[in-house]
Parts: C-alpha cells; structure tokens; sequence
C-alpha cells in the first residue's frame, strides 16, 4: 500500500499543542494533542515551557517523516499570537516565553504612549487598542527599559508562530499575520513598522519580513520538504472562509472572545470604535481585517456557573435546553451595559434564555461595529455558540436584513496554515468543501 502524500501541521494553542496530517481532500488523517505542565518565568509568572515545545516540535515531526503509511510534502505552523521567542546569537531562546496574560507595569505604559503621541493616536495608527502585554511590541520594549542586559544579548525576536517553523527549516523570518494582530508594531495607515519601532531600535531584533504564502525549502531525516513560515492562529481560522465564501460576508468567530471580522470594510479604525475594542488585523494576504471583540463567551461561562449553582444542576444541563420563543415573550427589555439578571420567579430553561438574550444583545452592538456601512448580507458563526441553537435563533432575529448561518470548519486553524501555502504541496486546484453551514 503506497503512503499518502499530505501535509503535516502544528497548531499551537494555550492549553492544546496539536499535530495534524492532511491528504489532499484536507481530510485528517492523524492527529494527535498534548498539553505540557507550565513552568514560570524570572517573576513567578506562569507560561509555556519553551523547551518542551521545542522538543516535542522537533521529535513529532522527525518521527512522522519516518512512518512507512505517510509522505509529508510540506509543514506549516499556526499558534497564538502576542508571544515572543527571544533568541540568542547561537540561536537558542535565551528568555521565558512571556505570557501576554501577565500584567504590564502601568508607569511604563503611560511614559510609553505619552512619548508617541498619546494612546488615542497611537493606537488609532497600529490599529491595536491599548491591551498591556497583548500589545506585544511592548513586551519587547519593557525588556530594553528595564532588562537592558538581555535586551542586549538578544540577536533576534520572533513570534511564536515563526519560532516554530524556525525550529525545521533554520531561518529567520517575520510574519505579516503576527505583526498586524494588536502587536502596536504596524502603521495600518502607512503599511509598515510604526516610527517607535526604530526609534527604539526594535527594528535591529526583528527578523525580515517573509510571504505568508510562500515556503521555505528544508531538508529533514533526508527528506526535502516545504517549509511555511508560521501564522497566526485567528488569520488563519479566517483563511477557509475567505477561499470558499464568494460573497460579501461577515464571519463571527465564537469561543472565549467572540470576533466580529468584516474584509468588506474598508473604513479606517476611529478613536470611538478603539475604545470599544475594535481593531484590525491583517490578513495572510496583507490586507486589514476590520473586526469588533466582546468578551462573551467567558460571560456566559461564568454566568452558566451561577445559574447552575442558583438552581442546584450540573452547568451541563444548560446546554441541551432547546429554544423556545415563548420563553422570551414577556422578558424585560435587555440592557447590554448592565450585569445579567434573569427575571424573578424565572425556571431555569427561562434564565437560560434569558442570559443568551442578554448575550446576543451585546453581541448584536458589538458586531455592527464593523457591519455598517459595508455590502455584507451574509453572517456566518463558527466556534461554541454555532452550536447553540438559542443564540442562533436570536441572533438571526437581531439581523433580519442578513442571511445568517452557523458555520464549521473542521480544525480550521490547522486547515487555514495548510490552505496558505496549498499550492507547495497539493496536486488539487479546488478546494470548496470545506465550510459546512446551516442556516437560521
């Protein structure tokens, strides 16, 4: 039996690190997941252990590129953005993978934006609202502030998702996926490296700029393959529905954040819609992304908790109540400022609905942030609350004027990293089923 060619991809997430094997219908043929304990970094501040990443990187694939069963053509890489590797002349990381999670000191923040203009200009030419270590040029900054001697034994910062295809193929290159998503590196209106890049001498540690498209050529166990260069995990998500959908469309992307992510928006970001945690990101292909975030689905976790708790079930229960619009008949009219609070005397298939209302609410606010103004008539959602018929049923109400469909793709991080550099390895031109919908 011959092996079936294919390409093999790493996923990393914060919790999940994944390996997967693609045939060339994109049909998972293996996968496999680990999760690693954390270690801390010089400050007591939990992260991903580097060195186990690398390890397990490097001894996956190597073993991979030895199964009879399995011919790996290529390799591409997606992982979690705002985190640096920070390498040394010899090439090996030198510092902590920093978690973004970790708070930034608040004087050095304000000196910061004070000597670039201010936060509200700042972050309306990076396209990045103010977010701490999220933002994770500034991870870079406060080590040459206040690290001034491991800012200087640092030869060159990539982002994760670079590191990682920095660990097979050997080079050093630069993404424009993790430089555009909420790093404050990107002059969105300029189309390059904010002016503060340079003037700080960031630019002396960033490795050039590679096309995300594009493979580097490696050899591995003896065997040549295609290299992609890294991208970042919500870029790459978006990368099956921007090949597949032809329409004007708005992709709802839903889990811990709910992103709103609108290609058909144009407009410039405002300081207004900064502040209500919009931003961009830039595509594979180097075009803004427009997009609105709402913290929701960390709500509804935790409000799920304290229904279950108020009501005395297991939290699992609520998740197979079915929608019924009678619920909502006589409901109070939803605040989207206010906290959640079901109506007194309410059942708990009533607060359910009630808590998804007050839910969509927001979401409904959050996503027309970017949908005005824009020829979008179809909204897709991926992710949990694809999958929750309550929310669903509302939000198509929520906007009648669109065509609304939960949407899935399988793995589509993984699918959209092997999509970017389809051409290095698949012998197939079209690829179009991949989005799986069903309409509400």
């Amino acid at each position: 039996m011959s092996a079936i060619p294919g390409i093999a991809v790493f996923d990393i997430g914060k919790t999940n690190k994944k390996f997967f094997f693609f045939n060339e219908d994109y049909q998972i043929v293996e996968e496999d997941c680990h999760s690693f304990e954390e270690t801390v970094d010089e400050d007591g501040f939990a992260c991903d252990d580097i060195r186990l990443l690398t390890q397990w990187v490097k001894g996956k694939l190597a073993a991979k590129l030895k199964d009879p069963g399995i011919k790996i053509k290529a390799v591409s890489f997606s992982a979690y953005g705002a985190s640096f590797v920070h390498l040394g002349a010899s090439g090996k990381a030198i510092a902590p993978l920093y978690n973004y999670l970790k708070p930034f000191p608040g004087e050095l923040e304000t000196a910061f934006y004070a000597k670039y203009g201010g936060a509200d200009l700042f972050a309306t030419e990076t396209a990045s609202p103010v977010l701490g270590n999220l933002n994770s040029g500034l991870q870079l900054y406060q080590i040459k502030e206040q690290k001034p001697a491991l800012f200087r034994q640092i030869h060159t910062s990539l982002h994760l998702p670079q590191y990682m295809g920095y660990l097979i193929h050997g080079q050093l290159f630069s993404d424009i996926t993790s430089i555009g998503c909420h790093t404050a590196l990107w002059n969105f209106q300029e189309n390059r490296y904010h002016r503060w890049v340079a003037a700080e001498g960031l630019d002396q540690k960033l490795a050039p700029v590679f096309s995300s498209k594009d493979t580097v050529n490696a050899m591995i166990e003896g065997q040549p393959l295609k290299c992609g260069v890294g991208l970042h995990d919500s870029s790459a998500a978006f990368i099956p529905y921007m090949q597949v959908i032809k329409a004007p469309f708005l992709l709802l992307s839903t889990g811990t954040w709910c992103i709103s992510m609108n290609p058909f928006n144009k407009a410039p970001l405002t300081v207004a819609e900064l502040r209500q945690d919009c931003l961009s990101y830039l595509t594979y292909e180097g075009s803004p992304l427009k997009s609105s975030r709402l913290f929701a689905g960390n709500e509804h976790e935790q409000e799920v908790k304290k229904l279950a708790d108020h009501f005395h079930v297991n939290p699992a229960c609520l998740h197979d109540i079915r929608y019924d619009p009678e619920l909502l008949a006589d409901a109070p009219g939803v605040n989207p400022t206010a906290a959640f609070r079901f109506s007194e005397g309410a059942t708990i298939q009533k607060a359910y609905h009630e808590l998804i209302a007050h839910l969509v609410r927001k979401q409904e606010r959050s996503t027309r942030l970017v949908l005005s103004n824009t020829p979008v008539k179809q909204l897709y959602v991926d992710g949990g609350f694809a999958r929750n018929g309550i929310f669903m049923n509302l939000l198509a109400k929520a906007f009648p004027q669109l065509e609304v469909y939960a949407a899935s793709v399988s793995q589509a991080t993984a699918v959209g990293a092997a999509l970017a550099i389809h051409s290095a390895w698949n012998t197939k031109e079209k690829i179009d089923h991949l989005v799986e919908v069903k309409r509400y």
